[in-house]
């Protein structure tokens, strides 16, 4: 039986070389049999996390704030993969992918954690014009000690600073190979 797969893409470019990243993870993780859903963020309705505690774990939709984040919490909590695909910008992710892993915390407050552990495990995938990926890496690696999920591994991919500048590129098969490794 497949794996539930969730894609959290922070790049604002929906053609650009983090979702050429993205697209042949996908291809190669349904060639495995399993499903992949896809968020765009940089197209959705989401605001920065409040701080205010005030999350639910167990609501169907935990956060305090009512935005298209409703649409992202129910999946996350029955996937067993989320993959963090974003551009890397000042050495990090990219806003829009940074506000909606902040407010997946949502999911770890109240009356039960459903976010940590869960068995769940992660993928990072990176496009980049430079390549400067270690504080980003860095922070990865804090967040799935956090989190207590696998780290099945990153495909970071620098030297692509306009569209399409991926095509061709090695880390394309890097990123196919590892969404076909998930079983």
């Amino acid at each position: 039986m497949g794996k539930k797969v969730v894609i959290l893409n922070g790049s604002p470019r929906r053609a650009g070389n983090t979702a050429a990243l993205a697209a042949e993870f996908t291809r190669g993780a349904e060639e495995a049999g399993n499903t992949v859903v896809e968020f765009f963020l940089d197209s959705m309705d989401i605001h920065g996390c409040k701080g205010c505690f005030g999350g639910q774990s167990s609501r169907e939709c935990p956060c305090v704030q009512k935005d298209d984040m409703d649409k992202i919490y129910p999946t996350v909590k029955e996937c067993d993969v989320v993959v963090l695909a974003t551009p890397l910008y000042y050495w990090n992710m990219s806003g829009q992918l940074r506000m909606a892993v902040d407010r997946l915390f949502a999911l770890e407050e109240g009356d039960g954690n459903l976010l940590r552990g869960h068995g769940r495990a992660c993928v990072l995938l990176m496009a980049a014009e430079g390549h400067g990926f270690e504080d980003v890496v860095l922070y990865y690696d804090h967040l799935m000690d956090h989190l207590k999920w696998k780290n099945l591994g990153h495909v970071l991919a620098g030297g692509n600073g306009s569209v399409g500048d991926i095509k061709g590129k090695p880390e394309l098969k890097k990123a196919y190979e590892l969404g076909k490794s998930i079983q």
